[in-house]
């Protein structure tokens, strides 16, 4: 290969590169857009060309991204748990705060997101779990599967709890785990038909002073 053919080979796969790299990008952008309108409408209102349209790509280009709607609706789902496990690491690896402080602020943080959205936006895996599950068996499995990631993350900060004497000895981590994410998508959607916190305030006083707040045992002494 000569120093010109060599020189042109250099340029054209840069050129791949950058182009690559813009696709990447583009994809990115497109699969954020659709994260922030799905979560305020849901998927099957939402219309492609809008989001096209908001990330500034060509009607026509869509496919070059995305193998159909429903590739797009997992990539977005996919995105939504990534952004979620990171907002996870940072609240429940907090050492600083005992378990149950990690909880609370878990639900502060929400709250101040649903303030923040003006009630517009909820949680996504649940707004699709209500609108997809008895339509699409694929789209039910993914969401459930997110929930159970989920519910093994606030399990883990009950045992944690137990461990460290938060709550008494004998409860059930898993089951507590559980009913809270039962109770807390409720809470959330009826917030926002509510456009209140109030929902979330009600569900989460009688968590953690009813379900949560069993009298830890005491032994009794023989006479």
């Amino acid at each position: 290969m000569n120093i010109t053919h060599q020189t042109s080979f250099v340029v054209e796969k840069g050129k791949r590169a950058m182009r690559s790299a813009a696709r990447v990008d583009t994809r990115k952008d497109l699969v954020w857009c659709g994260t922030e309108l799905l979560t305020e409408r849901g998927f099957q209102i939402t219309g492609i060309e809008e989001v096209l349209k908001r990330v500034g790509v060509p009607k026509g280009s869509f496919y070059h991204y995305f193998k159909s709607k429903d590739d797009f609706g997992h990539a977005v789902i996919d995105n939504y748990e990534q952004y979620y496990a990171r907002k996870m690491d940072r609240i429940f690896g907090n050492v600083d705060r005992s378990p149950l402080q990690r909880l609370r602020d878990f639900v502060l943080n929400a709250k101040n997101g649903m303030v923040k959205f003006d009630f517009k936006r909820g949680c996504l895996i649940g707004n699709l779990g209500q609108e997809l599950a008895a339509l699409d068996t694929q789209f039910r499995e993914r969401l459930e599967s997110v929930l159970l990631s989920w519910e093994r993350r606030v399990s883990g900060c009950l045992k944690e709890a137990i461990e460290v004497g938060e709550l008494a000895p004998g409860q059930d981590p898993e089951a507590l785990s559980r009913f809270f994410w039962v109770g807390w998508e409720g809470a959330i959607l009826r917030a926002k038909l509510m456009r209140s916190l109030q929902p979330i305030d009600q569900f989460t006083a009688i968590y953690f002073d009813s379900v949560l707040m069993r009298p830890i045992p005491t032994r009794k002494v023989r006479s």
